[in-house]
C-alpha cells in the first residue's frame, strides 16, 4: 500500500523483488578475495556466538518524538517526556513500555550524518560510509554473515524481515559476493520455494540432487572458481533450509508469547527474529514501516509507535531472560530524523542534522546517553558523531576490528571508515 503521507521517493515506490523462485541460484558469488582473513578470526568469534538484530524503522522515525523529547519547546509537538528506569533519562511518553527497559538501553543522541537523502541515509546507516562511486560498500549484515556466521550453517546468516515482497538482497553484500547478502521474508513469511514439489518422492529428490552434485565436481574440477563455488554452496544451504523450514513458522510458537509481541505483523515479525537467532541465525534485521510523516506526524507516530513500544520492549526483555542479551548486539535505526520544525501539514521532513539511535546488548554501558542536543533540537551541541562513528562502535562491540583490512582486487579496504572510531563512551 502506498503511504500518502511519505514523501514519494523513489526509495518509498519501489517494489520488493520477488524471491527463491531462484532459492539456490540466487545466493551468487563468493567472495573476491581469500578467505584467510575470515580463518584467522572465526573460531574465535563463533565460539562467543555474538549476534545482531537492527530494528530499522523506515523512513525517518523523528527523535523528538521517541528517544530525545522536547516538550514546551516551539519544536517539540504535543507529547510530553517521561522518566525511564534510569533516573535522569527521560524519553518521549509514546514509549512508556521501552521506558521501563531504559537500563537496558544506551541512547546516541548526537548523530549529524548531514543527509537528508532517503536512498543515502540508508546507505550510510548500513555501511558507515557514504555513497562512493568508485565501490560499493558491504552492509553490517553481510560483513555479520561472513566474519561471524558458521560456514556450514542450514539458515543464511543475514536474514531481513519485511513488510512486502520477498527477495534477494545480493547487493547487500557488496564485494564480499552474494553469497552474504541478505535473505528477504516478506511480510514473516518462510521462503518461496523452499517445499519440494508433492508430486516429487523423497527418492527421486536425493536422487537429482546426487546428479547435480556429481556435475557440479566434475566442472569445478575443469573451471573452478569463486563463482562456482558460491553456487554450489548455495544448492547445499537451500537443501538444509527446506529442511529447517518449520523455523519460520510463528505460530507454533503458544498463543501467548503471539499476544505478548503484539497482533500486529510487527510484533509477528520480532517474535520471528527471536527464533531465528535463537536458532543460529547471526544476523536479523526487522524493518517497520512508514515513519515518513511530512503531514500528520503525530498521528501517525501515536500509531506506529504505538507497536513498536511494547513489541520492542518485550523482545529486549525476552534476550534479557533467555541470557541472550549479553551475546546480542540490539540497534534501532533509521535513514536519519524529522525536523524540529513543525511543517504547515503538522509534519516534520527530513532531517540528517541531530537525531538520535538506541542500542543494547552485547556489553555495551547500558542506561548511558552519549551526546546532546540543543534546547530546540536543531543541533547537537556535545560528542557529536556520524554513521561512521556507529559503525565502528557496532563491530568493536562484536568482537570484530574496523582495522581489519579486506582485499578488493588486490586494494586493501578497511572495513570500516579509517576516518571514524568508536564511541569509547558505549564499548565495555
Amino acid at each position: 500500500m502506498k503511504c500518502t503521507y511519505a514523501c514519494g521517493s523513489r526509495e518509498h515506490l519501489l517494489a520488493r523483488r520477488t524471491f527463491l523462485g531462484h532459492v539456490a541460484a540466487g545466493m551468487g558469488a563468493a567472495a573476491g578475495f581469500g578467505s584467510f582473513a575470515r580463518r584467522a578470526v572465526a573460531a574465535q568469534l563463533q565460539q562467543a556466538q555474538k549476534r545482531i538484530i537492527v530494528i530499522y524503522l523506515a523512513g525517518g522515525v523523528s527523535q523528538l518524538e521517541s528517544w530525545d523529547p522536547k516538550p514546551g519547546t516551539d519544536t517539540g509537538g504535543p507529547f510530553r517526556a517521561i522518566p525511564t528506569s534510569v533516573p535522569g533519562v527521560n524519553i518521549s511518553e509514546l514509549l512508556p513500555h521501552t521506558a521501563g527497559q531504559m537500563h537496558r538501553l544506551a541512547l546516541v543522541r548526537g548523530i549529524n550524518t548531514n543527509e537528508n537523502d532517503h536512498g543515502k541515509g540508508s546507505y550510510i546507516m548500513h555501511t558507515g560510509r557514504r555513497e562512493d562511486p568508485a565501490i560499493t560498500y558491504p552492509h553490517l549484515g553481510s560483513l555479520a554473515a561472513k566474519y561471524l556466521a558458521p560456514e556450514d550453517g542450514a539458515l543464511p546468516g543475514y536474514i531481513h524481515i519485511t513488510p512486502g515482497g520477498s527477495g534477494l538482497g545480493q547487493q547487500d553484500a557488496a564485494f564480499l559476493g552474494p553469497k552474504y547478502g541478505s535473505v528477504v521474508l516478506g511480510n514473516g513469511q518462510p521462503p518461496q520455494n523452499s517445499v519440494r514439489p508433492e508430486q516429487l518422492s523423497d527418492t527421486d529428490d536425493k536422487l537429482r540432487n546426487e546428479l547435480r552434485r556429481r556435475l557440479n565436481d566434475r566442472f569445478v574440477r575443469r573451471r573452478r572458481t569463486a563463482e562456482t563455488e558460491a553456487y554450489s554452496y548455495s544448492y547445499e544451504q537451500a537443501a538444509q533450509l527446506m529442511q529447517r523450514r518449520d523455523v519460520f513458522d510463528v505460530t507454533k510458537e503458544p498463543p501467548a508469547e503471539l499476544e505478548r509481541y503484539g497482533a500486529h505483523d510487527f510484533g509477528r515479525h520480532c517474535l520471528l527474529a527471536r527464533r531465528l537467532l535463537e536458532q543460529g541465525v547471526t544476523f536479523v534485521k526487522v524493518s517497520h514501516s512508514n515513519y515518513d510523516t511530512h503531514n500528520e506526524n503525530f498521528n501517525f507516530h501515536l500509531e506506529q509507535l504505538g507497536e513498536f513500544d511494547r513489541t520492542f520492549a518485550t523482545l529486549i526483555d525476552d534476550l534479557h531472560q533467555r541470557g541472550m542479551l549479553d551475546s546480542t548486539l540490539v540497534v534501532v535505526m533509521s535513514e536519519f530524523g524529522r525536523t524540529p520544525q513543525i511543517n504547515h501539514l503538522y509534519g516534520r521532513d527530513h532531517w540528517g542534522t541531530a537525531w538520535s539511535v538506541a542500542m543494547a546488548g552485547c556489553g555495551l554501558h547500558v542506561g548511558s546517553v552519549v551526546g546532546k542536543t540543543n534546547d530546540n533540537g536543531t543541533a547537537v551541541v556535545d560528542r557529536e558523531v556520524n554513521g561512521g562513528h556507529l559503525f565502528h562502535t557496532y563491530l568493536r562491540a562484536l568482537g570484530l576490528d574496523p582495522a581489519m583490512e579486506l582485499s578488493v582486487g588486490g586494494r586493501p579496504i578497511p572495513m570500516a571508515d579509517p576516518e571514524a572510531a568508536a564511541i569509547e563512551e558505549l564499548l565495555a
